[in-house]
């Protein structure tokens, strides 16, 4: 129990908080530059992998420290390293605890996503044309907006195995 809860702590709460405090504090600012109803749809094409790139750089981060405070992974910083990839890919499938803190920052960013893609939709006259058959125009209902939280939900998972997978097979190169 003890370890579990020093895995939470040490692990899963700051990991979730950085990511969303970070994305959260860059869609603050954009919202005060531009206005709740301007703000760049390029904010949310950049949140997706941000999000994924902060995810993979804290757990590497977070497990050398605990190599070094805690001697886990053997006390060594490289072999620490070295599981970080394979645990994340197996997050994206929830067989382990990083799987809780990967789907806490994707269904964190929904209320971002949704909103500036029904934004985007209503703005466009005939640009995004591939977005607008893709996507329902605003207002969209329930259902819709869950089919958009899938989709989104989905692409940063796919995001996450192929970065993941693309680490594990650079180590054994």
């Amino acid at each position: 129990m003890v370890l579990f809860l020093r895995q939470v702590a040490t692990n899963g709460l700051p990991v979730v908080f950085i990511v969303n405090f970070l994305s959260f504090f860059i869609y603050a600012v954009h919202m005060d530059k531009y206005g709740a109803e301007h703000i760049p749809t390029h904010l949310n094409l950049l949140d997706l992998p941000m999000r994924i790139l902060l995810f993979v750089a804290l757990h590497g981060l977070i497990y050398v420290l605990s190599a070094e405070w805690f001697g886990s992974f053997g006390g060594g910083r490289l072999q620490a390293l070295g599981v970080v990839a394979p645990t994340l890919v197996r997050s994206a499938f929830f067989e382990n605890l990083s799987g809780v803190y990967f789907y806490a920052i994707v269904l964190s960013a929904l209320p971002l996503h949704i909103p500036a893609i029904e934004r985007t939709l209503a703005k466009s006259q005939g640009h995004h044309s591939f977005l607008r058959r893709l996507l329902p125009a605003k207002p969209c209902r329930l259902v819709e907006r869950i089919m958009i939280a899938l989709v989104i939900s989905a692409i940063l998972t796919i995001l996450l195995i192929g970065l993941s997978a693309s680490i594990v097979v650079l180590q054994t190169v």
